[in-house]
């Protein structure tokens, strides 16, 4: 766990080079007020309830653009006697964007005022997810690693690409109880054309070098799920792809649908970041480490800079990306887990 951790927080740093030319363009934009991106204001839920920080993206339609300016207003905080006690995050969380400045000094942990699991607070406030809903981890450890992240932002900004943690809780804490037999039907639509059962030509002299690997690194994963699940794959080369046994695939459904919201969480973004339900099961299962699930992602990609040489700029930072997302769910589904 703490070589996974380490991981993600290199890559992490690896990544804030590319997000920086990112920001390069957003130094033309006109700024009104502060340089936040998106409006912030203070809320009250009710007269006698505590108010809440929250950001809106809503831009001012009275306001004029040009083509080649992009200007950015920040709606001035409306003046309260009353205390904020929570802090909620906005649904831009989720995508990506800068949300607005650091409004906090001090990140702690707590237990959760009903005693079922822990919070995150910054300074007096307690952290709540985008639908104001309170952030309850289910272990220390998980609040800990989520407070880490808080405390890791910078004055001039929340960047939300700096914490997968915090993202990954917001999944399992809103989404996926709504919608877990959707997440389950999407992962299992997928199943039969999974990366792992599509295999290269061995008889093509352009793709003989890529089957060579698929049989040393993707065959023991394929016998280890035969005797975990009682069914053998069927191996394909198809570009449509094949179709498994109704067992097996009755098999990992049943698996899909005995995990809890943390784990599914983990579980679908793995699967994602794989495009292969069967890798993530893997990893869920304790057969593969991040390092093999990487090398299994980027086998046929790895082959081919391999012979042909990597691309700055692009493979790279490609590889510093899936190692965040497999590091991060890694490291969710480790600290999620009460014993």
């Amino acid at each position: 766990m703490a070589s996974a951790a380490a991981m993600l927080r290199k890559t992490l740093k690896t990544l804030n080079y590319s997000f920086t030319l990112r920001g390069v363009h957003s130094t033309h934009r006109q700024l009104s007020g502060v340089a936040t991106a998106g409006k912030a204001e203070f809320e009250h839920d009710s007269p006698s309830s505590s108010s809440s920080f929250a950001f809106s993206s809503d831009e001012d339609p009275s306001q004029n653009k040009t083509a080649d300016e992009d200007p950015i207003y920040v709606k001035g905080l409306k003046t309260s006697t009353a205390t904020s006690s929570s802090v909620s995050m906005p649904m831009s969380f989720m995508t990506g964007s800068i949300v607005g400045k650091r409004f906090y000094q001090k990140v702690t942990t707590r237990e959760a005022d009903d005693g079922n699991g822990w919070t995150v607070m910054l300074d007096y406030r307690t952290l709540k997810t985008p639908s104001k809903r309170p952030l309850k981890c289910p272990t220390l450890a998980l609040a800990t690693a989520i407070a880490a992240e808080w405390d890791y932002q910078q004055i001039d900004g929340i960047r939300p690409f700096t914490m997968p943690l915090m993202k990954l809780a917001c999944t399992a804490l809103e989404r996926v109880p709504l919608t877990r037999p959707k997440v389950v039907e999407n992962l299992m639509k997928k199943f039969h054309q999974d990366l792992v059962f599509c295999r290269a030509p061995a008889d093509n002299i352009l793709t003989k070098g890529v089957f060579e690997r698929q049989v040393q690194k993707i065959d023991p994963l394929l016998k280890w799920l035969e005797s975990e699940f009682g069914y053998k794959p069927v191996v394909y080369s198809n570009f449509f792809g094949g179709k498994q046994e109704e067992g097996l695939v009755t098999a990992i459904e049943d698996l899909l649908k005995g995990t809890n919201d943390c784990e599914l969480a983990a579980i679908d973004a793995i699967a994602a970041a794989a495009h292969s339900l069967v890798i993530a099961i893997g990893m869920f299962r304790g057969k593969l480490n991040i390092e093999e699930v990487i090398e299994l992602i980027r086998l046929e990609e790895d082959f081919q800079v391999d012979s042909w040489g990597l691309v700055e700029g692009g493979h790279d930072v490609d590889i510093a990306d899936l190692k965040v997302q497999v590091s991060a769910a890694a490291v969710f589904l480790g600290l999620s887990r009460k014993n």
